[in-house]
Order: structure tokens, then C-alpha cells, then sequence
């Protein structure tokens, strides 16, 4: 904290309140509004929290708008060349790199506790055949609560530790139990064998009648993607979960929250909708027809994974992807793929029109890695499945992180009301 300030004055009464400022290590400082209502007698109002900080953090930083990304202080650029995500998930658990015994450690620990209780298995028979499965998802993982009562002291750092390396071991077991189940096969189960990425796709697409190889360049391509989704700051599915865990509830509780946040369309599902935009769009030739509906405000098409709420500038995880893209078309031998070659044609056109750079309507992670999904043979209704599986280390991180913080409360935000002042009741006789 700096020893600055700024002085508020209250226009009717003159009563004065001096605002701290408190510095980060980089970024906006902010200004501490705690004492505001007590001396002014107002709240502040900031619809969707656009400059709000929430919480003190030390995970993940942005920069939105040079598109700097830094997970612990690491560029997202140089962990996605050099890192591994179970390393990534231990850098963001623990504050610093692992060395090779607690990384050797760390991976033996997620790799043997893949196993979910056969009980939690025999919940997706409960399930409509077509259920989604972010839904099933939501459901299971609440569900864990039921089952892991050795480590319900939240407060009890080894307990945390416990309910982290469950979490980030068995989401990918019920992401694929999810999907077994929509396709009607028998679930697989996981292989110890295997590293974390090829255990996951041997759980998608083993079948018991023959075997299975791991694909390498989609275990990479994965493993990447993974990366670039591992944690983001204070979006929207991490603050519900940081809500939902200020109250005290059981850690699972709270995931199932960021899960079911993750659902929307304008969070984990837009990679989804970049998808069919594409496929809407059909070939290059109707590129500039659809970008002129776009532009025309009274046209409800929307060009999907272009832009974002804080990257001012170009996503620095959306050229990491749109790399590895070609990288996975190429192994896959799918480089006449049409949707890549419209969305490279696309960006290219989009990059140059100076509607788009005025409003800072940039390529952002969703544009490409849907498309490294589909090659790879997952289908639309599990993309959003897959940025759960990646996105739970950073929401358990930051879990982690409010719980042990001793200044810590309860969210509870305040509100402008605007309803009716108060009036009587009227007997339903004299209602007329």
C-alpha cells in the first residue's frame, strides 16, 4: 500500500472520507471503498464489476491492453512453448515451479487418483440419454461432496491440498463418463499408464473390443490448450466460484458453481458458437457478405470469437492456438480442412478493417481452438466440457487462495434499488 489517498467530499453534508490507495506489483492500483457507505451514506455502482476489483490475488495477471498474459509471474508464451499442463497446475497451486522430484511427485499423485467411485459412475445412468453433458458435469461434481469426507476441514491446508489433486485428477474421468454416456458406450476406465493428456483421450474414444493407441500430436494439441485455459484472472466462472466458496461450502459445492457458470454461451460456450458461425459462413466466397452483416447494427449476425472483455489488443493465447492448429491439421492430414481456411481468411480480413480495429475487435482463444476440437474428433456439446477439465486447477487455485486468506468475508455485494417505496397492503376484496 502506498501512502497515497484521495479525499471524497459529500456535497451536503462536507463530511470528508480519505480513500487508500493500494499498489499492486504491476497493474491499476486501487482505491479501498470499504468505509464509503459508513461515511457517506452511498454504495458504488459498477454493473459487472468493469472496475471493481474484488479480492487480493497473486495468481494470474493481465494486461488487456498490451494482450500480456502471466501465470505467477511466467508469460503465457513462454510456459505454452516450454511447460506441461500438470506443471502449469503445480506453478499455480504452489506459487513457483516444481524441481524434478515434487513435479515427479506431483504427477504420481494426479496420475493414481484418476478413479472415481464406482457410485458416482452409476449416477450418468440417471441421466436422459441427451442430457448435456456440462450439465452432468455440474451434477457430479456437486455430487463429490457426498463422497470425500476425509478432507472437510476447508481451513486445513493439507485438506486443501487433498481436495485440489482430486479435483484436478478426476474431472477428466467424469468429462468422459459424461461423454460415454451420450454416446450410449461403456464407460473406460483410466490407465495409469498414461500421461494426463492421453489418459483423457484414451477415456473418450478406447472401446473395450479393440485396442487403443494415443494419438501424440492431439495429446500435445491438448495438453497446449489446456495451458491456455488453465486459469484467466477474476472472469466469470472463477469469481462465482470464489462467491460460492466465501460462504464456506464444500470445495466441490463451489467447482459445480464455476462449472455451471462456465456453461453460458458468453463464457466457456463461445468456442462452440465460433463453430457454427463458420459453418454458417459455409466457404470464403461469402466472407465479405457475412462481415457487412456484422458490421450493420440492426443485423443480429455476430462475428463469434472476436473480441473480449479485457484484451484491448490481440489475445496472446489466440496465436499461440491458431500455431498449434496447423500443427494438429497437418499430423491429422486435414490441411484442405475448409473451416481453418475460412477463419484464416477470415482473420486476415479482419485484422485490416478498420471497423474492427476501432472497436478492438481482435481474434481471441475461442477462434481457433474449436477447430483443433472438431479435427480431433470432439464434438461440439464436449468443447465446453474440455475448457472445464482445463479451468479447474485455476478455480480451485483461487479457492485455495480466499480460503486462506484471513481478511476474507462472505460476497456479499449491495444493490440501486429501484422498485416501490413503501406501501400497505391491500386485501385481495379491495383489489377490484
Amino acid at each position: 500500500m502506498s501512502d497515497k489517498h484521495y479525499t471524497l467530499t459529500d456535497p451536503e453534508s462536507g463530511s470528508v472520507l480519505e480513500l487508500k490507495r493500494y499498489d499492486p506489483t504491476i497493474g491499476p492500483s486501487v482505491l479501498d471503498v470499504t468505509k464509503l457507505y459508513g461515511s457517506q451514506g452511498v454504495f458504488t455502482y459498477d454493473p459487472g464489476f468493469a472496475a471493481t476489483a474484488c479480492c487480493t490475488s497473486d495468481v494470474t495477471y493481465i494486461d488487456g491492453e498490451k494482450g500480456v498474459l502471466l501465470y505467477r509471474g511466467y508469460p503465457i508464451e513462454q510456459l505454452a512453448e516450454k511447460s506441461t499442463y500438470i506443471e502449469v497446475c503445480y506453478l499455480l497451486l504452489h506459487g513457483e515451479l516444481p524441481n524434478k522430484t515434487e513435479l515427479a511427485n506431483f504427477e504420481e499423485s494426479i496420475r493414481t487418483h484418476t478413479m472415481i467411485n464406482e457410485s458416482l459412475l452409476r449416477f450418468f445412468n440417471g441421466f436422459h440419454y441427451d442430457a448435456h453433458p456440462m450439465a452432468m458435469m455440474s451434477g457430479v461434481v456437486g455430487s463429490m461432496s457426498a463422497f470425500y469426507h476425509d478432507s472437510t476441514d476447508i481451513h486445513n491446508p493439507e485438506h486443501r491440498d487433498i481436495v485440489a489433486h482430486r479435483l484436478i485428477a478426476k474431472i477428466p474421468t467424469i468429462a468422459a463418463a459424461a461423454y460415454k454416456h451420450t454416446l450410449g458406450q461403456p464407460f473406460v476406465y483410466p490407465a495409469n499408464d498414461l500421461d494426463y493428456c492421453g489418459n483423457l483421450l484414451s477415456m473418450f474414444f478406447a472401446v473395450p473390443a479393440e485396442e487403443y493407441e494415443v494419438d501424440r500430436v492431439a495429446a500435445e494439441a491438448i495438453d497446449l490448450l489446456f495451458i491456455l485455459h488453465a486459469d484467466h484472472e477474476q472472469n466469470c466462472s472463477t469469481s462465482t466460484v470464489r462467491m460460492a466458496g466465501s460462504s464456506g461450502t464444500s470445495p466441490y459445492s463451489a467447482i459445480a458453481a464455476g462449472i455451471s457458470a462456465l456453461w453460458g454461451p458468453a463464457h466457456g460456450g463461445a468456442n462452440e458458437a465460433v463453430i457454427n458461425m463458420l459453418e454458417k459462413v459455409g466457404s470464403v466466397d461469402h466472407i465479405n457478405e457475412y462481415v457487412a452483416r456484422a458490421k450493420d447494427k440492426d443485423d443480429p449476425f455476430r462475428l463469434m470469437g472476436f473480441g473480449h472483455r479485457v484484451y484491448k489488443s490481440y489475445d496472446p493465447r489466440a496465436a499461440i492456438i491458431r500455431k498449434m492448429c496447423h500443427k494438429v491439421l497437418e499430423g491429422l492430414g486435414q490441411q484442405d480442412n475448409p473451416l481453418f481456411e475460412l477463419a484464416l481468411r477470415l482473420e486476415e480480413i479482419a485484422l485490416k478493417d478498420e471497423y474492427f480495429i476501432e472497436k478492438n475487435l481482435y481474434p481471441n482463444v475461442d477462434f481457433y481452438s474449436g477447430i483443433i476440437y472438431q479435427a480431433l474428433g470432439i464434438p461440439k456439446s464436449m468443447f465446453t466440457v474440455m475448457f472445464a477439465i482445463a479451468r479447474c486447477v485455476g478455480w480451485v487455485t483461487h479457492w485455495c487462495e480466499m480460503v486462506a486468506d484471513p481478511t476474507s468475508r462472505i460476497g456479499r455485494p449491495r444493490q440501486l434499488y429501484t422498485g416501490p417505496t413503501e406501501r400497505d397492503y391491500v386485501s385481495l376484496k379491495d383489489r377490484g
